[in-house]
This record gives C-alpha cells, sequence and structure tokens, in this order.
C-alpha cells in the first residue's frame, strides 16, 4: 500500500538514498532539504533515476519553512536531518553546543509537535526518528553530538508511550558507523577551533582517540538505507532499529559497564575485546 512519507534531511546520505528508495516503491515522498540548491540537485537525482519526488526547501530549525509543511497530510514522518560537532566537552565552544541541540533535538520536537495532531486524529501515523549508535553509548570527542541523540532516544520513549492507545507508532533508526560523509564532516568541526596543546584534555588521551581509526573502515551506506525503507514502509516495527545488528552486543556491554567502572576506569570499550 502506498503511504505519503515525509523526510528531512534528503539532500544527502540516508535522507537522499531513501527518499529515492522509497519513491522506486512507488510511495509519494515529500523529501525536504535544507537549502535551495539542493532542492536543484535532488530534482537531477530523481530524475536520473526515473522517480517521482515532492522536494521543498526544510530546513528544520526555521518556523516558517515548518509551518509550510505542516500543510501536507502525512502518514510516515521521518524526522532525519541532523548535524555534527565535536570537541571535548570541556572546551567546545558553546554555539557550536547550542547549534547542534537546535537542529538535533529541539527542531525534531517542533516537527513532531506539528504533525502529530493529523496523526492522532486521523488514529494513525508513524513517526521514526534517525537516532545513532551514539543515542546509546558516548563516544569520547563526540560526547556533544551522542548526548543529542541520548536526548532524542528519551523524547521519542516518552512520546511511545505518551502517545500509546491512539494508532501512532514511535521508532527509531540507529545507523552505526556508515561512509556517507557525514562523520568525516562532523570530525572536521573541531579542527576550526581545538588546540591540542592548550587541552585540558591529556595529549595521551588524545592521541589515542584519534589514532584509534574510528573512521577509517565506514561500512557502505546501502544497508542503512534499506533498512530505513523497510522501517518506513512495515507497521508495528521494533521501537529501536540498530544497523548493523552486529554492534548491538558491544553496545549493550558499554551500557553495563557504566554501572561497574571507578575513577581510572575508561567509559569506552573496544568492540575487538567482546
Amino acid at each position: 500500500m502506498s503511504k505519503t512519507i515525509l523526510i528531512t534531511g534528503a539532500g544527502s546520505g540516508f535522507g537522499k538514498g531513501t527518499a529515492i528508495g522509497l519513491a522506486k516503491k512507488g510511495h509519494n515522498v515529500i523529501a525536504g532539504v535544507q537549502v535551495e540548491p539542493q532542492k536543484t540537485y535532488l530534482l537531477e537525482e530523481a530524475q536520473k533515476e526515473g522517480v517521482n519526488l515532492e522536494v521543498i526547501v526544510l530546513d528544520i530549525t526555521n518556523a516558517n519553512d515548518r509551518q509550510a509543511a505542516f500543510q501536507y497530510q502525512i502518514d510516515v514522518l521521518m524526522s532525519n536531518a541532523g548535524v555534527m560537532e565535536t570537541g571535548p566537552v570541556a572546551e567546545i565552544p558553546m554555539e557550536n553546543v547550542y547549534k547542534n541541540y537546535e537542529v538535533n533535538v529541539f527542531a525534531p520536537i517542533a516537527l513532531a509537535q506539528g504533525f502529530l495532531p493529523q496523526m492522532v486524529e486521523r488514529g494513525s501515523g508513524k513517526v521514526i526518528f534517525t537516532s545513532s549508535m551514539g543515542g546509546l553509548i558516548t563516544v569520547p570527542f563526540g560526547a556533544i553530538y551522542t548526548s543529542t541523540k541520548h536526548a532524542l532516544e528519551g523524547l521519542a520513549e516518552g512520546l511511545k508511550d505518551e502517545l500509546m492507545g491512539t494508532g501512532v507508532e514511535i521508532c527509531t533508526v540507529n545507523p552505526g558507523v556508515f561512509g556517507t560523509g557525514f562523520n568525516d564532516r562532523g570530525a572536521e568541526t573541531m579542527m576550526k577551533w581545538f588546540n591540542p596543546e592548550k587541552s585540558l584534555s591529556k595529549l595521551e588521551t588524545i592521541q589515542a582517540i584519534f589514532e584509534s581509526g574510528g573512521l577509517d573502515n565506514q561500512l557502505h551506506p546501502q544497508p542503512m538505507i534499506d533498512a530505513m525503507i523497510r522501517v518506513a514502509e512495515e507497521d508495528n516495527s521494533l521501537f529501536r532499529n540498530v544497523i548493523p545488528e552486529e554492534i548491538i552486543p558491544w553496545i549493550k556491554a558499554t551500557q553495563e559497564r557504566t554501572w561497574s567502572i571507578r575513577k581510572n576506569d575508561t567509559v569506552s570499550l573496544d568492540p575487538n575485546s567482546l
């Protein structure tokens, strides 16, 4: 059955791939992009792929853009747009923190508040939040970003229980480290201001984190795109959808570790140690 699906952050990465993939499967896709040039680019991509996409400029932090989007009647909201700011918590400029929370937390709340009334009134609908494995664990020097995803997880959990019985489904998709360029660009944000020689973190700690090669072996994004398409199409999804599933034991072990560590123990757990 064809659905009307609005996806934010469709100008690149998972969002673009999912929008085109859903359109190929016959769904009515409204693809939100942040700026006008992305609209032109995405329409050209859709034409090359032989699919119909309705592309709108939807900067999720812009109240006017959000208000215009609320005129659509949709079956599924894929709240996918996000940004990443990196750097040590003790030093990162607060303007970077505010920006990360505005895009990753406050705007998704505003979007959900705008679309949920129509879903509840109709007795059906689905909101999917693109979270992250970082919504379930913390990544050193990426803790501001991962904390925004922790917040998103909490909001999704609250919404799920608060809307029980209304017919509205709430769930998350939680990608691991995929090579869309998002992680690389996020890692670069701290280079504009970070001075390791003046950092409060010990040099050996910084070196250990940045020499671990966390971005060296990123996964091809197609499995994540396929999972997002599946979750958008299906009814009665799992609440949390971590991809690839192979990282779930590591995530759970890391969560469990926080109950037993002390002053000189790291929170981070090497996945190769399992």
